[in-house]
């Protein structure tokens, strides 16, 4: 018997398995297509920093979305986490950010101001001698730091897993499959094939991640999506726990509930290369170690890699791809993916369903790189 379903959604990551559950709770029932397990590739090995307030493009063309976004996680938490039966651990971090130069001083001075005024939120400057107190085990000579609360964290695999499995149980199907191609009659695509098979839909979603080149030939619009290779090391936990992130010199520490400590995270353009390297577990553990020498012997429990999917502009692709009347485009989140997701997600739902959404994705929209591939 043919497959079939109202919305094939292709790629099981936080974006598309975002899309399926909002999607759900609209009444809409879809076929998440994952080749490789939900969550298996950026989205299960992000730090889950949920930041509205810094990055990329924020404050700037994210800023708004990114707000937005961060809210609907706050009110999400403890609803998702009842239907899905998954806690993922939303929590409210604090961070210490340090000076380890001169330079280092003026950003983190800019850092303290966006804070300011921002309800829930709160940051102050502190002295070395402050950062003595708040973390003792932190290397000497720095020149100072920054005390951040607000921002929050998120086991990131066990969200992505949260979004599917609630939708799941409002009639949404996960398949693991390998897209080879799609059929379509005039506008409309009607047709996912895998390799194994093919499944009838009404409407698709292209949520590929890193991966949404692939889909050029398929629908012959351009969607300029590259791989940016990160690298994180969780290191054992030595004496008591970290009770602040901690980051400065290009070293970062995220403590986790686990009790281990996630340290990185790189940046490189290597294409689909998602191999662990240790000259760059070296690197980053010669960052942590000048932030806290103690970690110098911690044992390295994991080592993971993966690739993120950043535009040459740095934003989202949310949109109906152009010439195309049933087919959405959900991708391009960068290392924002995280705190994207619940937006990218309601977005694409919104569009899906009414034709319209009140969440800022304006500028998004996949028209904004050449339409179709010459």
């Amino acid at each position: 018997m043919a497959e079939t379903t109202d919305v094939a959604i292709i790629g099981g990551g936080a974006a598309g398995c975002a899309v399926a559950y909002y999607l759900a709770q609209s009444g809409v029932k879809s076929t998440i297509i994952e080749r490789e397990g939900l969550g298996n590739q950026a989205s299960g090995y992000s730090a889950g920093g949920l930041n509205p307030l810094t990055g990329i493009g924020i404050p700037g063309p994210l800023g708004a979305f990114g707000w937005e976004s961060y809210q609907l996680h706050i009110e999400l938490y403890e609803s998702l986490k009842e239907q899905s039966g998954i806690d993922y651990q939303h929590r409210t971090v604090a961070k210490i950010d340090l000076a380890m130069q001169e330079s280092d001083v003026a950003g983190l001075r800019e850092t303290l101001e966006l804070f300011q005024g921002v309800d829930g939120f709160n940051a102050r400057w502190l002295e070395p001698e402050d950062i003595a107190k708040l973390e003792p085990r932190i290397a000497p000579g720095i020149l100072g730091g920054v005390y951040e609360y607000g921002n929050d964290a998120v086991d990131s695999h066990n969200l992505t897993e949260a979004f599917a499995a609630a939708a799941e149980k409002m009639g949404s199907t996960v398949r693991a499959g390998n897209v080879q191609s799609l059929e379509s009659s005039g506008g409309n695509v009607d047709r996912v094939v895998l390799a194994d098979g093919e499944i009838s839909c009404g409407q698709v979603v292209m949520a590929m991640g890193p991966w949404s080149r692939r889909a050029e030939s398929w629908l012959g619009v351009y969607i300029p999506v590259d791989p940016l290779k990160g690298e994180i090391i969780r290191l054992e936990n030595k004496g008591e726990p970290f009770k602040h992130d901690l980051s400065g010199g290009g070293g970062t520490i995220y403590p986790k509930l686990d009790g281990l400590n996630w340290c990185g995270t790189t940046e490189e353009w290597k294409g689909f290369d998602r191999e662990p390297s240790e000259e760059v577990a070296q690197a980053i553990r010669e960052r942590v170690v000048r932030l806290v020498p103690d970690l110098a012997t911690a044992k390295i429990m994991k080592h993971t890699a993966c690739l993120r999917p950043v535009t040459p502009d740095w934003l989202p692709v949310l949109g109906l791809a152009p010439d195309w009347e049933n087919v959405y485009l959900a991708t391009g989140a960068g290392k924002k993916g995280i705190l994207l997701s619940t937006g990218i997600g309601k977005s694409i739902a919104d569009l899906m369903t009414t034709g319209e959404t009140t969440l800022s994705i304006q500028g998004y929209a996949p028209e904004r790189f050449a339409t179709q591939l010459q």
